[in-house]
């Protein structure tokens, strides 16, 4: 499905109705053009003219009775009519770039929305730099090829107008000219149009490594800072930024050097046809208004014909941003389900026989897990690198679906695809401490209460959630307190602190189930048993599953387990599993 495929009603009325402006665009310029040929006569013979008997008999009623006097209703109607066709250009043009910013900006969210809810194995297996320079720069580029489709359809509505005027004015002349200007138009299109497209899909690319680059070189400052690596991070970030400048340099060249080319051989060839003219028909008079018509006729029909060449060049050289576009915006859609309530913990959540891959050539990273977790537990996972327990707990959350088995909460499978509603109330009952926590550059209280309207923040909840994170100390003694800022991905504060926002976020959301997935690690030995201390004080209807790398962290738990290849290995009391590993 195209790009009009996914237009909105509204969006598609607009189209309509901005080509019925195109139409009057066209028959404006008709008009204007038609109205040159009494005004230059009057100019040149006003005699000649004072005798058209249809004239005649209309001049008579109006009262004139001197050929001179046909001056300024001439002068008035032909500037009138060059008025009125300027208007509905001004109106065309004002039309062409409003609508195209809007479909623009409809097409930029509808693509970012069908990012957002693709499912989390898609964004586990794509890069994020393609995606942001598809919802960026490819948008805009399609945005500025639907500007430029529009001003093509215009202009080609405007040049068939003008040719109409010019074959009423001399049919021979006027497809003599068509046909010489469209000829030459057609050979440049034909000769540039495999650059253009070679060069669209070098410039997408070129772009998509730019981003990567920058995203690459800032996300790891530090790292550059202290190697001096900036050399290098510059050195690919200058190739994909002149790659791109150059390759659109020479897209601009492409697009509009036929404008100066035949600018020149149409004036040369205005002049040698007015010599011709005039002797043939052996009067200057009689030749002048018809070249001045058709001076001015050509004077507009060329602009309109390197509209139409620009345009067409343009739509080439964005053809891999709208291909891109068209990718995102045809991204299928899992079943959207309003989340009422979180769905409900009675008894527990079972893994029984789960397989998992993330690709069919790639090898399982759970073969057969069985797994029960009853409800109000405190489990703890261990297990050396690579053993799965990552993957468990994003397969537990319900954020990727086994390639076999089946995970069930109070027996209930939760990817049933007859009760979507399941997953969706499932995931909303958990909250999540990952082992990177992520900032916006935003407020401490926003951070926390992550994802939630500003005018809709609890602060109450927001500083309990604090206090059993043990952070509320420190955003209290800032003289901003709540509403201070902690940079971007959180540079102002430490890695503990930032820690600890993150299990304060976990905590606001106040779910039936709270997962660390090595949520202590960035803690000293000192903080990290302040926060146990404060989990294990949480209400006991909580069911927490937490992954750890320090055996310590797991004291706590009612039960250990051990994964060992994508299998349990050990499933015990904490000193029982913690006593055999030492």
């Amino acid at each position: 499905m195209g790009l009009w495929g996914h237009l909105s009603r509204r969006r598609r009325i607009q189209v309509g109705l901005l080509l019925v402006v195109m139409l009057a665009s066209g028959g404006a310029e008709l008009i204007s053009l038609g109205a040159v040929l009494p005004f230059l006569a009057v100019l040149s013979d006003p005699d000649r003219l004072w005798q058209q008997p249809l004239l005649k008999a209309l001049i008579g009623r109006v009262g004139f009775t001197n050929p001179s006097q046909l001056l300024l209703p001439s002068a008035l109607l032909f500037s009138v009519a060059a008025v009125f066709a300027a208007l509905i250009r001004l109106s065309n043009l004002w039309l062409n770039v409003r609508l195209a910013a809007a479909v623009g900006s409809d097409l930029s969210c509808e693509a970012y929305r069908r990012t957002l809810y693709q499912p989390y194995m898609v964004h586990v297996q794509r890069n994020s730099a393609a995606v942001i320079n598809g919802a960026t720069t490819q948008i805009n580029l399609t945005a500025e090829a639907l500007n430029s489709l529009l001003g093509l359809i215009t202009a080609t509505i405007v040049a068939v107008g003008l040719l109409t005027g010019l074959l009423l004015i001399d049919a021979q002349l006027a497809v003599a000219a068509a046909a010489l200007l469209g000829a030459t138009y057609g050979i440049i299109a034909i000769s540039a149009r495999r650059e253009l497209r070679h060069n669209s899909r070098q410039i997408a690319e070129a772009a998509t490594q730019q981003l990567k680059v920058l995203q690459e070189g800032l996300g790891a400052i530090r790292d550059v800072l202290l190697d001096s690596s900036q050399s290098t991070y510059l050195h690919n970030y200058q190739q994909a930024d002149r790659t791109q400048r150059q390759l659109q340099a020479k897209n601009l060249f492409l697009g509009a050097f036929p404008r100066y080319a035949l600018e020149a051989m149409g004036m040369v060839a205005i002049a040698l046809l007015g010599g011709l003219l005039v002797l043939q028909r052996g009067s200057s008079a009689a030749v002048i208004p018809l070249m001045g018509a058709l001076a001015i006729g050509a004077q507009r029909l060329l602009p309109a014909l390197q509209q139409i060449y620009s345009g067409w060049a343009v739509l080439k050289a964005c053809n891999s941003a709208i291909h891109s576009v068209v990718e995102m915006l045809n991204q299928p859609l899992p079943p959207l389900v309003g989340v009422t309530k979180p769905l409900s913990l009675c008894e527990g959540i079972s893994l029984e026989a789960v397989h998992f891959q993330y690709g069919p050539d790639q090898p399982e990273v759970l073969q057969g897990l069985d797994l029960k977790i009853r409800r109000s537990e405190r489990i703890g996972l261990i297990g050396s690198t690579g053993s799965g327990k990552s993957t468990t707990v994003d397969l537990l959350m319900g954020l990727l679906v086994p390639t076999a088995g089946r995970i069930l909460v109070d027996g209930v499978d939760i990817h049933d695809p007859a009760h979507p509603e399941l997953l969706a109330g499932w995931r909303s009952a958990i909250a999540h401490v990952p082992q990177s926590i992520y900032l916006a550059d935003s407020s401490v209280a926003e951070n926390i209460a992550f994802g939630v309207p500003l005018h809709e923040i609890d602060l109450a909840r927001v500083k309990q959630a604090a206090a059993q994170a043990q952070i509320a100390n420190f955003i209290e003694a800032r003289p901003e307190g709540y509403g201070s800022f902690v940079g971007e991905r959180g540079i102002r504060l430490s890695g503990g602190q930032r820690q600890r926002i993150g299990i304060a976020r976990a905590l606001y959301k106040q779910a039936r189930v709270l997962v660390l997935d090595e949520a202590t690690s960035a803690l000293d030995i000192d903080t990290e048993q302040a926060l146990m201390d404060a989990v294990s004080q949480l209400s006991k209807e909580l069911t927490i599953i937490m992954i750890a790398h320090r055996l310590s962290t797991v004291q706590c738990c009612d039960r250990v387990i051990r994964l060992v290849n994508g299998a349990v290995s050990v499933d015990g009391p904490p000193h029982q599993v913690l006593s055999a590993l030492a």
